[in-house]
Protein backbone atom coordinates (compact mmCIF):
# COMPACT_ATOMS: atom_id res chain seq x y z
CA UNK A 1 0.00 0.00 0.00
CA UNK A 2 2.51 2.53 0.80
CA UNK A 3 4.03 2.36 -2.61
CA UNK A 4 0.80 3.01 -4.35
CA UNK A 5 0.68 5.94 -2.37
CA UNK A 6 4.31 6.77 -3.39
CA UNK A 7 3.21 6.37 -6.80
CA UNK A 8 0.25 8.51 -6.63
CA UNK A 9 2.70 11.48 -4.84
CA UNK A 10 5.30 11.37 -7.45
CA UNK A 11 2.68 11.31 -10.24
CA UNK A 12 0.87 14.11 -8.64
CA UNK A 13 4.73 16.21 -7.99
CA UNK A 14 5.20 15.36 -11.69
CA UNK A 15 1.95 16.64 -12.64
CA UNK A 16 2.56 20.01 -11.28
CA UNK A 17 6.01 20.11 -12.77
CA UNK A 18 4.44 19.48 -16.26
CA UNK A 19 1.80 22.08 -15.91
CA UNK A 20 4.19 25.24 -14.73
CA UNK A 21 6.86 23.38 -17.63
CA UNK A 22 3.65 24.05 -19.91
CA UNK A 23 2.54 27.55 -18.69
CA UNK A 24 5.98 28.51 -19.11
CA UNK A 25 6.17 27.15 -22.88
CA UNK A 26 2.81 29.27 -23.66
CA UNK A 27 5.21 32.01 -22.61
CA UNK A 28 8.11 30.99 -24.62
CA UNK A 29 8.39 29.89 -27.71
CA UNK A 30 11.15 27.81 -27.66
CA UNK A 31 9.45 25.84 -24.93
CA UNK A 32 6.81 22.95 -25.86
CA UNK A 33 3.38 23.83 -24.26
CA UNK A 34 1.20 21.42 -25.67
CA UNK A 35 3.54 17.68 -24.99
CA UNK A 36 3.86 19.21 -21.35
CA UNK A 37 -0.18 19.43 -20.90
CA UNK A 38 -0.55 16.36 -22.28
CA UNK A 39 1.67 14.82 -19.35
CA UNK A 40 0.38 16.40 -16.83
CA UNK A 41 -3.41 15.48 -17.88
CA UNK A 42 -1.85 12.02 -17.25
CA UNK A 43 -0.29 12.27 -14.24
CA UNK A 44 -3.04 13.84 -12.72
CA UNK A 45 -5.86 10.99 -14.51
CA UNK A 46 -3.46 8.75 -12.29
CA UNK A 47 -3.49 10.79 -9.10
CA UNK A 48 -5.97 12.73 -8.79
CA UNK A 49 -8.98 13.27 -10.53
CA UNK A 50 -10.05 16.55 -9.51
CA UNK A 51 -7.01 18.47 -10.37
CA UNK A 52 -7.48 16.59 -14.09
CA UNK A 53 -10.79 18.06 -14.20
CA UNK A 54 -9.24 21.46 -13.41
CA UNK A 55 -6.68 21.30 -16.00
CA UNK A 56 -9.36 19.94 -18.79
CA UNK A 57 -11.44 23.10 -18.23
CA UNK A 58 -8.32 25.58 -19.01
CA UNK A 59 -10.24 26.79 -22.17
CA UNK A 60 -7.18 27.60 -24.46
CA UNK A 61 -5.66 23.87 -22.78
CA UNK A 62 -8.93 21.64 -22.22
CA UNK A 63 -10.36 20.84 -25.27
CA UNK A 64 -6.85 20.09 -27.04
CA UNK A 65 -6.03 17.34 -23.93
CA UNK A 66 -9.81 16.08 -23.77
CA UNK A 67 -9.24 15.48 -27.95
CA UNK A 68 -5.94 13.77 -26.92
CA UNK A 69 -7.05 11.73 -23.74
CA UNK A 70 -10.25 10.63 -26.03
CA UNK A 71 -9.90 10.19 -29.58
CA UNK A 72 -6.00 10.67 -29.87
CA UNK A 73 -6.86 13.56 -32.15
CA UNK A 74 -5.06 16.75 -33.04
CA UNK A 75 -6.88 19.27 -35.08
CA UNK A 76 -5.61 20.44 -38.05
CA UNK A 77 -5.15 24.29 -36.36
CA UNK A 78 -3.15 22.90 -33.97
CA UNK A 79 -1.28 20.89 -36.26
CA UNK A 80 -0.38 23.38 -38.66
CA UNK A 81 1.23 25.13 -35.71
CA UNK A 82 3.01 23.09 -33.53
CA UNK A 83 4.55 22.55 -36.96
CA UNK A 84 5.53 25.57 -38.23
CA UNK A 85 6.66 26.22 -34.60
CA UNK A 86 9.02 22.75 -34.63
CA UNK A 87 10.29 23.99 -38.38
CA UNK A 88 11.07 28.02 -36.76
CA UNK A 89 12.35 26.76 -33.59
CA UNK A 90 14.81 23.77 -34.91
CA UNK A 91 15.88 25.55 -37.82
CA UNK A 92 16.95 28.73 -36.05
CA UNK A 93 18.87 26.78 -33.64
CA UNK A 94 20.74 24.39 -36.41
CA UNK A 95 21.31 28.02 -38.55
CA UNK A 96 22.40 30.45 -36.09
CA UNK A 97 23.64 28.53 -33.49
CA UNK A 98 27.76 27.39 -33.77
CA UNK A 99 27.25 23.57 -32.27
CA UNK A 100 28.72 20.11 -33.78
CA UNK A 101 27.54 19.15 -37.01
CA UNK A 102 26.03 15.63 -35.56
CA UNK A 103 24.21 17.88 -33.09
CA UNK A 104 22.73 19.34 -36.12
CA UNK A 105 21.98 16.21 -37.43
CA UNK A 106 20.42 14.91 -34.55
CA UNK A 107 17.98 18.19 -34.40
CA UNK A 108 17.12 17.31 -37.89
CA UNK A 109 16.21 14.08 -37.18
CA UNK A 110 14.15 15.10 -33.65
CA UNK A 111 12.47 17.80 -35.95
CA UNK A 112 11.36 15.43 -38.13
CA UNK A 113 10.10 12.45 -36.23
CA UNK A 114 8.61 15.38 -34.57
CA UNK A 115 6.62 16.61 -37.24
CA UNK A 116 5.86 12.84 -38.82
CA UNK A 117 3.88 11.88 -35.42
CA UNK A 118 2.42 14.96 -35.36
CA UNK A 119 1.39 15.11 -39.02
CA UNK A 120 0.24 11.29 -39.15
CA UNK A 121 -2.55 11.47 -36.26
CA UNK A 122 -5.97 11.83 -36.95
CA UNK A 123 -7.51 15.33 -37.09
CA UNK A 124 -11.06 13.81 -36.70
CA UNK A 125 -13.15 11.61 -34.15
Amino acid sequence: MPVKIAYKTALFVFGWIFVVLGFIGALLPIVPTTPFLLLAAFCFSKSSPKVHSWLTSIPYFGDAIIDWDKNRVIKPRAKAGAVFMIVATFSSTIIFTKIHVALKIMLVAIATWCIWFIVTRKSRP
